[in-house]
């Protein structure tokens, strides 16, 4: 982004949101106290405080208080610079190239502390862009430019442990009563300094259940295809949060609806459009509202599953293509070529996709039911989760319907425990 078009952005943005002027509400006429904090923030915050520099609780926690949900994590912001911050905490980290942050840990838990940042035309040196992108960013700056920053207007909300009033700089609180999710700033430049946020506005939209702002949500189709400029590896882990956060169907829908979806799993949308019933559309429906129910319920989940499903139907036309090549060797052919064209996209860790390859392969191997033999695949490591992948089908219409039946009497004859609902860790 050129130096006049920031400029025009960050105008755009003062004038809409009067991100230079907070507003300041006071204790009385906000819900967040320090019981509902966790103890190590407010440890960060107070030696922060008392040694000298500003600290504030900003972003997903301060929003989640305010909602009346509980908080995944704390975040704080301040004018110390990560160096000073290390100086400070012993138990402190310093991670990451595009955001210096420094990461200060309490036995499991993490504080994410972040240096107030700028645009690249107002604050020092140390930005670096390319074509509007944002490649570096450990550009620092105030408080209020740190504001401007920030991505959505419910984000952009700090609270202040001086006097517990809570600064909004953007009319953060009038959309989080609205349920409306607004971007900060000119929408346009905004997805081009960083694409990801398109998929931030999808996330956050769906954990909220918030109405995308007008202004935010036009964009989105016309810079879908920006996601192909992120690193593989940084993708991976916004999928990860995308669809592990508790609303992976909602997420699923809108990231359909906006074109999003294609440009992380471009083989998985071509076989979603060209089909002509709805048995893959059912199937991954039924993975992922299996997912979330059991996030709900505070079960353990994992990303093997996950991406064994939404890949199964690009395998298995791969590897119906390859003729005259029996067809457990023939998926084994189509994983390999499938799987390295979508760490082009997605960078899958080979932890996962050797897990999903072997769920791939035991819905060939469960489907040969002759003889004594096969019994023995009750002991492989990925039984359980091929089997539950296999219930999964079947409730999505496929015609896998006695073969699952009889994997499921095998089981029982043994005296094995099938829990419900289906899937399974691995």
């Amino acid at each position: 982004m050129s130096h006049d078009a920031s400029v025009a952005s960050f105008i755009w943005c003062k004038r809409r949101y009067a991100i230079s002027q907070a507003s300041v509400i006071p204790r009385p006429e906000h819900n967040i106290s320090r019981s509902l904090i966790s103890e190590a923030a407010l440890r960060v915050l107070y030696r922060l405080l008392h040694a000298g520099y500003d600290a504030y609780l900003v972003g997903g926690g301060v929003r989640d208080i305010l909602l009346k949900r509980e908080p995944k994590d704390f975040d704080v912001t301040t004018n110390a610079r990560p160096e000073q911050v290390r100086q400070i905490f012993r138990n402190c980290r310093l991670v990451g190239r595009r955001f210096l942050l420094a990461h200060i840990h309490f036995g499991q838990e993490i504080v994410e502390v972040a240096t107030f940042r700028a645009s690249h035309n107002q604050g020092e040196k140390g930005g670096i862009m390319e074509d509007g992108r944002i490649l570096r960013d450990n550009v620092y700056g105030t408080l209020e430019q740190d504001a401007w920053r920030r991505d959505f207007t419910v984000n952009a909300l700090y609270y202040n442990l001086r006097d517990f009033s809570l600064l909004d700089f953007g009319n953060g609180i009038e959309d989080l009563r609205a349920g409306i999710l607004r971007l900060i700033g000119e929408p346009c430049s905004r997805y081009k300094e960083d694409p990801v946020r398109m998929l931030r506005a999808i996330r956050f939209a769906a954990k909220l259940d918030f109405k995308i702002d007008s202004d935010t949500e036009t964009p989105i189709k016309k810079f879908a295809y920006l996601l192909r400029e992120i690193p593989p590896a940084r993708l991976f882990d916004e999928v990860l949060k995308l669809f592990l956060g508790g609303k992976g169907l909602q997420t699923f829908e809108l990231l359909r609806h906006y074109d999003l979806f294609t440009e992380l799993f471009p083989r998985t949308e071509k076989a979603l459009v060209s089909q002509k019933n709805q048995i893959l559309f059912n199937f991954l429906s039924h993975v992922l509202s299996s997912t979330d129910e059991r996030i709900s319920a505070g079960k353990p989940v994992t990303p093997s599953f996950l991406f064994a499903a939404l890949l199964w139907e690009p395998v298995r036309y791969e590897a119906r293509r390859q003729s005259g090549m029996p067809m457990l060797e023939a998926l084994h052919f189509a994983a390999d070529h499938l799987l390295q064209e979508q760490i082009g996209r997605v960078a899958i860790p080979r932890r996962y996709t050797l897990q999903a390859r072997e769920i791939w392969f035991l819905q060939e191997r469960l489907a040969h039911i002759r003889g004594r033999r096969h019994s023995h695949l009750l002991d492989h490591p990925c039984f359980r989760a091929a089997y539950d992948f296999l219930l999964l089908r079947v409730a999505s219409g496929e015609d896998v319907h006695s073969l699952a039946s009889y994997w499921t009497q095998l089981q029982l004859d043994k005296g094995i425990f099938i829990d419900n609902p289906a899937f399974a860790l691995l």
